[in-house]
């Protein structure tokens, strides 16, 4: 993937850090990690996400976790991004999709499979061009969870609001 090869987003642009890495490869810093990783169509749209939850929602880079490794069945698995809670609890799990991969069902269900094991209350999915949010509560005993999707993300302090609602 080369600069002039970037997809536009229906996210904000920010000023991406670009380097060339020895084997001429282009890399974009990601804040979060605190490292420069390689640039993928997913990557594009993760540290777009990333930027824009931080400076127009109010997260704070150190409330997030992009690659955060889970196990499933015993496998491991990396959840894109994490949000925590004050205490560094998840309360929040993105997963990015490149632009040219549509946001299906399976995009949903993989993030539900994650969320079995987070059992965070907000999940949000995007590919860059569509993003959508939505909150999930167990439901009572026998009865399915309760989903809801969200008009807008929320800011940092609505999600802190939301999941200490009963």
């Amino acid at each position: 993937m080369t600069e002039t090869s970037l997809p536009s987003l229906n996210l904000p642009g920010y000023g991406a850090q670009l380097r060339r890495d020895e084997r001429d490869a282009t890399q974009i810093y990601d804040c979060v990690r605190a490292k420069w990783v390689a640039l993928t169509p997913e990557e594009w749209v993760r540290q777009h996400f990333v930027n824009m939850l931080i400076n127009s929602f109010g997260y704070s880079p150190f409330r997030l976790g992009n690659e955060r490794s889970i196990r499933i069945n015993g496998r491991l698995r990396r959840c894109d991004t994490l949000i925590y809670d004050r205490a560094m609890r998840p309360v929040g799990i993105v997963e990015y999709k490149a632009p040219d991969v549509p946001v299906t069902q399976r995009v949903f269900d993989q993030i539900g499979r994650y969320n079995l094991v987070i059992g965070a209350p907000l999940l949000m999915v995007s590919n860059g061009l569509h993003t959508h949010a939505l909150t999930i509560r167990a439901g009572a005993e026998g009865m399915a969870p309760e989903v809801n999707f969200l008009p807008a993300i929320p800011s940092y302090s609505e999600l802190l609001e939301l999941i200490q609602r009963p």
